[in-house]
């Protein structure tokens, strides 16, 4: 079984690597509604994925240095479309259609639902999936969908725990060992978790340089 344990601090160069790709120019390109609107898959490229209110928005905010790139929102599935983002000449960051919420019609979501499906399935470049996991919450059933996802589409996939600062050690402590226990049944997982606090910065360098430094 594969043993699964907390992101190390980067290294310098992996550091200074991360540092850089995230304050040269990070932009919005577009948003996608349909596979045949993706850009050219002419680069690498990461997604960030999460049930709605997971703190997506905010993280990617964090992660860039830009208080309204995403735009972080109280209401749930406001992202409706999957958000491209370039860093730099060769990098593509998604933000894709958050899950799990009641509010939207039942046919928007399915239309969501089937773009998620043919944008893992189909996109070469992936090179790895963020899924976000509420650190106050752990990992649902509604996470186990994408998840599930994820390995039927062999894009692998990282969790990143957010909001860490928002629960006392020993929760965030019983959270992270849910979490571990959770992803051992799938196989696309990374073996390392990512904890971060958009708040308080904590963990954001780590995930600066993971993105930076994948091939």
């Amino acid at each position: 079984m594969m043993n699964f344990t907390l992101a190390p601090d980067p290294e310098n160069e992996a550091r200074e690597k991360g540092r850089l790709l995230f304050a040269g120019p990070v932009t919005f390109v577009k948003g996608v509604v349909a596979m045949s609107g993706l850009p050219p898959a002419d680069r690498l490229e990461v997604c960030f994925a999460g049930r709605s209110n997971v703190g997506k928005s905010s993280l990617i905010n964090a992660l860039t240095g830009r208080k309204t790139l995403a735009r972080a929102s109280n209401t749930p599935g406001r992202t409706q479309e999957i958000n491209y983002f370039a860093l730099g000449e060769d990098r593509y960051m998604t933000d894709l259609p958050g899950y799990g919420y009641a509010e939207a019609p039942v046919a928007i979501v399915r239309k969501w639902q089937e773009l998620l499906k043919s944008y893992l399935a189909g996109r070469q470049t992936l090179r790895r999936a963020f899924v976000l996991i509420d650190t106050r919450h752990g990992v649902k059933a509604v996470d186990e969908e994408i998840l599930t996802l994820l390995d039927r589409s062999a894009v692998a996939f990282q969790c990143v725990l957010t909001k860490a600062d928002k629960v006392n050690a020993e929760t965030r402590a019983a959270t992270i060992e849910q979490v571990k226990t959770a992803l051992a049944k799938h196989p696309a997982a990374y073996p390392e978790l990512v904890v971060t606090s958009s708040e308080k910065g904590d963990g954001i360098e780590t995930l600066r340089a993971i993105i930076a430094t994948l091939e």
